[in-house]
Order: structure tokens, then sequence, then C-alpha cells
């Protein structure tokens, strides 16, 4: 930066807020633009950004059971094996398919589950 910039920033830096808040609306005056105006320039910026962190990958899953399949009693004891519900619960789970099995778990453990589910004859969709 130049010596001119430097000295205006350590300038600015020593402002309360109250005369930075000054600053800004004359500025705004003798310049004919507003700060709000920018804040949607950087909004654009962000969405385009946001644009790029799909390729961060995910590090929580959800595991959903989307049918039972034939074999509803080995989808019932991959239920209970998965989770910590009793003989009920896992059968009310299963009934009520489409259902949550597990939310918020690592990547390996919803493959695990997936393929617990898919050998008991049921579909699951890892989300």
């Amino acid at each position: 930066m130049s010596e001119r910039i430097d000295k205006i920033v350590e300038e600015i830096k020593v402002l309360t807020l109250l005369e930075a808040a000054e600053l800004v609306k004359k500025l705004e005056e003798v310049l004919g633009v507003t700060a709000a105006a920018a804040a949607p320039v950087a909004v654009a910026g962000a969405g385009a950004g946001a644009a790029a962190a799909p390729a961060e990958e995910k590090t929580e899953f959800t595991v959903v059971l989307t049918g039972v399949g034939a074999n509803k009693i080995n989808v019932i004891k991959a239920v209970r094996e998965v989770t910590s519900l009793g003989l009920k619960e896992a059968k009310d789970l299963v009934d009520g398919a489409p259902k949550t099995i597990k939310e918020g778990i690592s990547k390996e453990e919803s493959e695990n589950i997936k393929k617990k589910f898919t050998e008991a004859g049921a579909t699951v969709e890892v989300k």
C-alpha cells in the first residue's frame, strides 16, 4: 500500500464507533454510494464460495429405512442390533417405514448400517 493509504488506515483505526459511523455517512453523501449496496456484492461472493463448498466432504450422515422387503423379522433384528430399541419399538419403527434409523453418524458407520440392512432384505437411504 502507498504511504497515503497507510496513513488513512491508521487514522480510521483510532476513530470511535460514533465517529466511524459519521465517516460512513459522509462518504455516502460525498461519493453518492451507500454502504448497503456493498452487502449484496459480498453475499454474491459468498454464494460463489458456497457453490465451491460441496467439494468438502460431509461428516455427519443419517440412515433412513425406506423399505422393509420380504424379511421383516431380519430387518427388526437389524434395527435392534444397530439401535438400543426394544423389540416393540424396533417393530414399530419397521412398520412405520420410511423412518430414520440413526442420525449424526460417521460415513463408515452409515455404510456398515446400510450393509446390515441390505443383507436383511431392506432398503435404506444414507443422507
